[in-house]
């Protein structure tokens, strides 16, 4: 058993008693370390910077640099930390705009504990946390006919028929359990075919082969 948490977390949020909040529940856990606390967005950038954090969580209205400036800040220098919006309303656009940002999701404040820390083990694992109400949203606010322009950097012609319906399955927000039971795959084999959809199309996690899929016209409005 190793002495130091498995999972560095930081916390940024501009309400002292959120970020106390978070704090207590973080440290109940055996597997979760808060290296650190940020009240904007200069600070959260700053903080990734300076310290070795694997999730972040962001609050999406800061004074300032907000969430969504500083998360494009972060994910452009490195793919660690991965960010977690900290948002009040589960259809807030500006939450979405993070995603589009960088963000591997977003969780209201008001979660429970165990989904908060579902979430944040979640992404540390490389996953994404997208709900399927989030991936219907995300088309309302931001899907449009693909453009030339878009496709130039994507060849869907190297996709195989599998994995162009795994794409679309996971545009509409489907689990890997789910995308399993679907096309009666085995759990290893959705997680390789996720594997080589990521790799072709040089997303950097679900949440953006999601929004590939919209830009690009795999899910229909």
């Amino acid at each position: 058993m190793t002495d130091s948490p498995s999972i560095r977390v930081a916390i940024a949020d501009d309400q002292q008693l959120v970020r106390l909040g978070l704090r207590m529940v973080l440290d109940a856990q055996t597997d979760v370390e808060v290296v650190g606390e940020a009240d904007d967005g200069a600070a959260a950038v700053a903080l990734a910077q300076s310290e070795e954090v694997d999730v972040m969580l962001m609050d999406v209205r800061m004074p300032g640099v907000d969430g969504i400036a500083a998360t494009g800040r972060i994910t452009e220098r490195s793919p660690l930390p991965r960010i977690l919006m900290l948002t009040t309303f589960d259809l807030d656009e500006y939450a979405f705009a993070a995603l589009r940002a960088g963000a591997s999701g977003f969780l209201l404040k008001d979660a429970q504990p165990a989904d908060l820390l579902a979430a944040i083990r979640a992404v540390h694992a490389g996953d994404a946390v997208l709900a399927p109400s989030v991936t219907r949203r995300m088309l309302e606010l931001f899907a449009m006919p693909a453009t030339p322009a878009a496709r130039e950097h994507v060849d869907l012609d190297a996709l195989t028929p599998r994995e162009r319906e795994v794409f679309a399955a996971i545009a509409e927000g489907l689990t890997n359990d789910e995308l399993a039971e679907r096309f009666f795959l085995s759990p290893s084999t959705v997680k390789t075919h996720i594997g080589r959809l990521l790799q072709k199309l040089g997303a950097r996690d679900r949440v953006q082969l999601v929004i590939l899929a919209y830009e690009l016209g795999v899910v229909g409005r």
